[in-house]
Formats: C-alpha cells, structure tokens, sequence
C-alpha cells in the first residue's frame, strides 16, 4: 500500500479549535465566578461564616479553633435581616450561618437551606435605663412590666433611642416582644389581634417615646456615647460592655429592665447551609465547628463576654462582675421568653409599624446638583431619589415613607437653589418630578443647606417627628461656612443628626465635620448611590 502523507490541519481550523477552547473556557470561568470575576467560594477550600455582627466577639476565638484544626475559616458579618436578604438571594458564598435569633431561619424562601442548626448561647433584648432616670421612675429592684414602660413614656417622663425595627434584630425583636405583651401575652399572636385598636395605640404611644434611631445595633452604642440620653434598646451583652466603658469614664451606668411578662431573648443559632448535600467534608467541617461553640470552656468564654448560657432558668453562679446585681442583672430570676408568631403575622406586624406603628419622621433632603454631577453622577442621583420616594419601590425593602411623614428636599450648588416639600410622604409625586427637571451648574456649598435644613425642622416645632438631615454632595465644598453652621448648631442647643452620602470626589474631612458636630454619620455612596440611600433610610 502506498503511503500517504497526512494532512495537516490548515491555519482556519487552527484558528476555530482555539476559539471553540477559549470559549469553552470562558464558559467553564463564569459558571465558577461570582459576579465581580472571583473565584467562586464553593471551589476553594475556604470555609466561610455568614454572621451577624452581634458574633463579632468570638471572631478571633473561631478562627484560632480552625487554624489549630487546619480549617481555613473566613467570617462576613452583616445585620441579621441583611443576612436573610442575602441568603434568600444566593446561598452558595457560604456554608454556615450563625445568626441572632431562629426567627430570621424560617424566614427564609427556602425552608430546607439550613439544617443542623442549634443554638450556642442566650441574649436578651432589654431597655438600659440611666440609674438615676430608673429610680426617679420606681424601676429600681422592682418588677416591672410591659406597661409600666408604656406609662412612663406616655406622661412624657422616659424616651428612648433604639435601632431599625424594619431593619435590624433588636429593634424587630422587641418591637415584636412588646405587641405580644401589649396584646395580653396569647398562647399564639394572629393577624387578627393586630387589628385591635386599643394595641394600635398603646404601640403608637410607645413610638412616641423615640428621641433617634439607628440602622445597626453598633453604630446605636456609639451614637448613645456621644448623646445625651436616657434610655437604650439594645443586646444585654453590648449594654453590659457598655456600662463597663461608662464606669470607666466614671459615667453613670445603665439600669437593665427584664420586664416580667416578656423579654425577646435571642437563641444564636449556628446552621449549616445546605449548598450542596454530597459535600461531606464541609459538613463535617461545620459540625467541629459547632462542637467546638458548644464546649465548655467557649461556653466560659462567651459567659465572660455577657453572653448567658443558660436559657431562661435560674443560674445563682453567675459571673457577678459581668452579670452585675446594681445593673439590674438578676440572674436567680426566671426570664418569661414570648413565643414568636409566624412568618405571616410577622409581615403583617413590619406593614403595620411602618404605616401606622411608627413615630413620624420630618426629614430634608440636601441634594447637591453642582456642575460636577453633570452627566452620569446626576442620573444616578435621580433614579436614587426616585427609588427612595416611590412607594411602590422603596416598600420592596421596607423603606417606605408613610402617609404620616414630612419630606423637604434642598438642592443646592454654590447657594440653595431651590426648596421641594409635602406633608405627606405618601404623596411624593409633585417632588419626583421635580427632581426628574433637576439640571447640574455652579460650585458646591454644603453648609448653606445644611444650615437651612435645621432652621426648617427648628420651626417644625412639633415633637410627633423624628428629625434628620440627609446631605448628599459629590465635591468639596468652595465656599460657606463651617464655623457658622456650628455657632448655630451650639447656640441653638440643636440636636438633629446630619447624615451624609459620599459621591464622586466629595471631601470626607469635611463631611465628617458635620458627623462629629451633629453626632451623625457618613455613608459611602461611591460604589453606588442607591445603596447609600437605602442605608441612610433606615436611619430615620
């Protein structure tokens, strides 16, 4: 047989094997990356926690457990209803969740995404009353109830700072803990119940006592640190942390108040969650994990931290320089948990507060249209405003304004230009659509708005509102006057916060000017306005 040369490919099929290879591995890339081109967490050898960030203590005991057992452990920490958002979302980044209270568990679309989980330790809610307000007020080594607080806030004589019921676990907690108690403590709370009147308006009475709120339980300790306040809703581990500080500073403590019919104690539960059921060994990663939260000597740990051990029984051991008598900590006493209700009263009892429930808010807007935003910078800032103000839109998380609120915007350049109001915050239509009109010219002045903000909620005399200014600016500022701001701010005793959004090239010095002086805060609005906004949102 004749031999016969073989054929070498030519350079167009060359130039297809490559292409079809590249493409293959293109393919093969996104189906294992995350959205932003990483590598995906379910093909490394990572075990990451998604936690709430009232674990943030025990961060640095987990991770020395999993370098001693060689396990590669990495903890993302986020607000426990964020959390639910998240896993709700995408599961697959994480393997365990340690989260704050079960409740949040079975508020997830799919039931069967966590398993194994158990609880590791005990936190209650409670309000911390300045010792001195809670003598004056008869709580001191007394028992006392629900109501006993709903009176003293309705004659005016309590008033309170908490964080986000919509948005945080302390404030849903015991916002849910007080409609139960208020409803007369039932075997089971109904969406039936929540239609009584006489509640609706012993919880808008209690609403009534709140001075601020907070976005997260952390950012609520600090925001208390430099205020003047009485009282405080927060963990009993982070009021104890605190009272530690405040005697310190040789600052007056808090007064903890367990009322007897009911506290919102929170189970800390760490789950596995369930990406992929064949994966034995972060199964069994997780369970050592779990094994080792649940040993003694981290029980021990965690007991030093504020953290209880046990759950509503009496424990006369107790470590007395943490679970300290003259706080109110009584630990020989039985705590009365409420029983949670379902995930569709819950809903109903969120749609509630937000429509009818809570205080009403009197915020400015100070949107800043220099010739800097021009362009992309002031589309983003419109479709933002008109996220926040739809209340369509914004109620997808929560974030609705009710019939109830006031909203003020001030846009601004080198000077205020132009002044945007409606006295109901459910008709939002006229201001949307001026924003929609806004055109971008001038420098940038952020102290005229900001001082005009205040004088606006100065005359707004009306104590029913909570009050805030929310600045949003994308430069420094050229011209105005710091100094003048504070003189007003001093002179007039003011107490308002202002809140400021970081976007483009904005000067962060001079935003966390108006921070420090209004006790406010700053959020960073660069990697994307929207997300900003609905962060500050649940500031007010």
């Amino acid at each position: 047989m004749a031999y016969r040369k073989k054929k070498q490919p030519s350079f167009l099929s060359l130039v297809f094997y490559f292409l079809i290879l590249y493409f293959c591995s293109m393919i093969f890339s996104a189906l294992t990356s995350d959205d932003d081109g990483k590598k995906s967490f379910r093909n490394d050898n990572t075990f990451r926690i998604l936690a709430s960030t009232s674990t943030k203590k025990m961060d640095d005991d987990i991770i020395k457990f999993g370098k001693k057992n060689k396990i590669k452990i990495e903890i993302v920490h986020h607000g426990d209803l964020e959390i639910v958002d998240m896993l709700n979302e995408d599961s697959s980044m994480y393997d365990a969740v340690w989260i704050s209270n079960s409740i949040w568990l079975y508020m997830l679309n799919n039931s069967y995404l966590t398993t194994d989980s158990k609880s590791i330790v005990i936190d209650p809610v409670v309000m911390g009353i300045t010792k001195s307000k809670a003598e004056e007020l008869g709580f001191v080594n007394k028992e006392v109830y629900n109501s006993d607080l709903l009176n003293a806030i309705k004659d005016g004589k309590l008033k309170y700072v908490m964080a986000s019921v919509t948005k945080t676990n302390t404030g849903a907690t015991s916002y849910l803990s007080f409609l139960n108690s208020l409803a007369g403590s039932p075997e089971l709370l109904t969406e039936k119940m929540l239609d009584n009147e006489s509640l609706k308006n012993d919880l808008k009475d209690l609403f009534k006592g709140v001075e601020r709120v907070s976005g997260d339980e952390d950012y609520l300790i600090s925001m208390f640190k430099n205020g003047n306040y009485d009282a405080m809703i927060n963990y009993e581990s982070s009021l104890i942390d605190l009272n530690k500080e405040l005697i310190k500073k040789g600052k007056e403590p808090l007064y903890l108040i367990y009322p007897v019919d009911g506290v919102a104690i929170n189970d800390m539960p760490f789950a596995y969650i369930n990406n992929d059921s064949s994966d034995t060994k972060r199964k069994e990663q997780f369970i050592k994990i779990q094994n080792f939260l649940r040993s003694d000597d981290e029980i021990k740990t965690m007991e030093k931290y504020g953290y209880r051990s046990w759950y509503g029984g009496v424990n006369t051991n107790a470590d007395k320089t943490v679970f300290n008598p003259s706080w109110g900590i009584d630990t020989s006493k039985y705590l009365k948990d409420m029983k949670y209700p379902s995930k569709k009263v819950i809903d109903k009892a969120f749609d509630l507060f937000i429509s009818v429930l809570r205080k009403p808010t009197h915020v400015v807007f100070c949107l800043d249209v220099s010739g800097s935003i021009y362009g992309s910078g002031l589309d983003e800032l419109k479709e933002a405003m008109n996220y926040i103000l739809d209340y369509k839109l914004a109620s997808e998380n929560r974030l609705q304004f009710s019939a109830k609120d006031k909203i003020t915007v001030i846009t601004f350049d080198h000077d205020i230009k132009k002044i945007y109001s409606t006295r109901s915050g459910s008709e939002t239509n006229s201001i949307i659509k001026d924003i929609n009109n806004l055109q971008a010219f001038g420098g940038t002045n952020i102290y005229s708005p900001s001082l005009k903000a205040l004088q606006i909620l100065k005359n707004d005399s009306n104590d029913e509102y909570t009050k805030t200014v929310i600045l949003m600016t994308d430069g420094q500022s050229n011209s105005g006057s710091f100094d003048y701001l504070k003189n007003y701010y001093v002179k007039n005793n003011e107490t308002t916060p202002i809140y400021s959004i970081t976007f483009g090239s904005s000067d962060e010095d001079q935003l966390n000017d108006l921070a420090s002086l209004s006790n406010g805060k700053v959020f960073d609005g660069k990697n994307g306005l929207l997300k900003a906004f609905e962060e500050v949102r649940s500031y007010n």
